[in-house]
């Protein structure tokens, strides 16, 4: 069996393309969000090379503004493309909190998982979490920038609540990226990450822990 055989396509490349795409627009955005505190110009005492600009405000200003567009970009290409296909496999389920609890419990106690579809419970879970928090930060940043436009101007309760909301849907999307990458830590996770790169993911892996999934496929072929 050669090496392609082995493997089976799981991400193809508008999945990979949106993901990579709202990565960097999001580590972009909170780089350039902390530089307009000023959080560089006051508290770094070593400018490494290369990093003057984001001293100041004006510059991580456009930058902020760039990636931002881009970000919704990304999003509204995510939207666009599932729709018309009708694929709806990250949406969550009822169940996946129960389902999340004993993939988790048999993780630990070292124990056969529960069939799982080409998304496990908690897959979908994060996904909504981040469906959440992205739209809250696109939404208030989007009241932020209202504000600097001439003949605009929101009301101070309006600007107050969305500056907030802004740093809290911040918050939450630095969490979710942590807990994320953390998931990588377990070593079931790890088969996934060739998926993000490459598209490809291990046959066995798959026929293991996505057992429904791998059915669907055979149904196919």
């Amino acid at each position: 069996m050669s090496k392609k055989e082995q493997k089976i396509y799981r991400q193809p490349i508008p999945n990979r393309f949106v993901h990579w795409g709202v990565a960097i627009s999001i580590i972009m955005l909170i780089i350039t969000g902390l530089g307009q505190m000023p959080l560089y110009g006051r508290y770094m005492l070593v400018q490494p090379f290369g990093t003057k600009w984001l001293t100041s405000y004006e510059i991580t200003l456009w930058v902020h503004y760039t990636f931002a567009a881009l970000l919704m970009f990304f999003i509204m290409y995510h939207i666009v493309f599932h729709v018309i296909r009708k694929e709806f496999a990250m949406l969550p389920k009822k169940g996946d909190v129960k389902g999340s609890f004993l993939i988790i419990k048999a993780m630990i106690l070292r124990q056969k998982e529960p069939p799982s579809e080409k998304y496990l419970p908690e897959q979908r879970l994060t996904y909504a979490y981040f469906v959440f928090a992205i739209a809250l930060v696109v939404i208030t940043g989007v009241i932020k920038v209202i504000k600097n436009m001439i003949g605009v101007q929101p009301t101070n309760g309006i600007l107050l609540w969305g500056a907030q909301l802004h740093n809290v849907a911040t918050v939450l999307i630095v969490v979710g990226v942590f807990l994320h990458l953390a998931a990588f830590i377990v070593k079931e996770n790890r088969k996934l990450l060739p998926g993000m790169f490459t598209g490809f993911v291990d046959k066995e892996y798959v026929k293991e822990r996505h057992s429904l999934w791998y059915k669907e496929l055979k149904k196919q072929d």
